[in-house]
């Protein structure tokens, strides 16, 4: 083949087309003509409105997740503000409600001292006015701890009592406190004095159906006892005063094959007090007043 016959005319992707500079001058001419006549005739504008309604799905789900982000953001956030107002507001109500109880528990033991005071004034035996401080954790025994002791002159077997009657009998002595053993105990006896009948009789601690009570020893079963019946101190043990309210007749069982009645009597002290009275004992006043010359 001749050399003659050969095409050398370059290649497609090998030619050159207008010089670089051209190029430059004839778009940034092209620029400045469409950026003028945009701004004076606004033709471009029909076509940036369709843009934008074709782009607006678009950016709306682009948005989506960002947005579902912020919205379970803001939802914890409002949930845990939420939480914690709640436990503000609990601890407030749960607050107030304790300064309400703590009030109210004042109230009573103020009422609870005004009628102490009122019965120590009333009362002819020497007393003195404690404070319970604890129960004695012992459950075969129901003892109470309170304020008063050597120091104040509190003797062993003082009668206790509150505004409703007897509580019980002080059974040991300490410099700065003393035990009381309650009414209600299984050691701790008591005559008493049916004041509708007369009737003398001795009492002591029970349990009856889980309650603290006490019952009367040795009562025949054809013995004149109703319930309701009103048991006061009968004042000859030489320790508790005579007339002392004791316990009212609560239940009353007579059996055929029993020679004697089982009754029990609900105490009128109340076991959970916080103040009690503390009286002298009758044999402790007679020795003091046979020792004044």
């Amino acid at each position: 083949m001749a050399l003659e016959s050969l095409d050398r005319s370059p290649p497609p992707f090998f030619r050159v087309g207008f010089a670089p500079l051209t190029k430059l001058i004839f778009f940034g001419a092209l620029s400045v003509v469409l950026m003028f006549g945009d701004k004076q005739l606004q033709f471009t504008k029909p076509i940036r409105a369709g843009l934008a309604t074709l782009v607006l799905p678009v950016q709306w789900l682009v948005l989506q997740p960002g947005q579902a982000l912020s919205s379970v953001s803001k939802h914890f956030e409002s949930l845990d503000d939420a939480q914690q107002k709640l436990k503000l507001a609990q601890s407030q109500v749960l607050l107030q409600s304790l300064r309400a109880q703590q009030v109210e528990q004042l109230q009573l033991e103020n009422q609870n001292l005004r009628q102490l005071m009122g019965l120590q004034s009333s009362v002819a035996t020497p007393s003195q006015v404690a404070e319970v401080l604890f129960d004695v954790p012992d459950p075969y025994n129901q003892r109470i701890v309170i304020d008063k002791g050597q120091l104040k002159d509190v003797a062993l077997g003082s009668p206790v009592v509150d505004t409703g009657g007897v509580v019980g009998q002080v059974t040991r002595v300490y410099p700065l406190s003393a035990e009381v053993t309650l009414l209600t105990d299984r050691d701790q006896s008591i005559p008493v004095l049916n004041s509708r009948t007369g009737a003398r009789n001795i009492a002591s601690g029970d349990i009856l159906g889980g309650i603290p009570q006490i019952e009367l020893k040795f009562v025949p079963a054809g013995a004149d006892v109703k319930e309701g019946d009103l048991l006061t101190t009968s004042g000859i043990d030489g320790v508790y005063p005579a007339g002392l309210q004791v316990a009212r007749i609560s239940h009353i069982e007579r059996r055929v094959d029993i020679s004697f009645a089982r009754i029990h009597a609900k105490p009128l002290a109340d076991m959970k007090g916080r103040h009690v009275l503390i009286l002298q004992p009758i044999g402790a006043q007679a020795a003091t007043k046979g020792k004044t010359p």
